[in-house]
């Protein structure tokens, strides 16, 4: 059953719980008696990524590095259109 600490407690002691994520185990954390998060460790692969496992299904367009066009440059940019 994993650990239930609230907000305040993981807050002050998170390098340590995500050493035990790290290590397997799952913590809960809450605000207020409710349970709001997870910390889990992060799935690890068997086996390294296959290098060029897409070639010849994916291309890029010749303009891929052209100029955006100044209207979606400046949504970009946050201005108004």
């Amino acid at each position: 059953m994993p650990e239930t600490l609230n907000l305040y407690e993981a807050r002050t002691q998170l390098s340590a719980l995500v050493d035990r994520a790290a290590a397997g185990e799952e913590i809960v954390i809450a605000k207020g008696g409710r349970p709001l998060a997870r910390l889990v460790p992060l799935a690890r692969r068997d086996r390294p990524r296959e290098l060029g496992f897409l070639k010849g299904r994916v291309s890029v367009g010749p303009d891929f590095d052209a100029p955006l066009p100044e209207d979606m440059q400046r949504a970009f940019d946050g201005e108004e259109p």
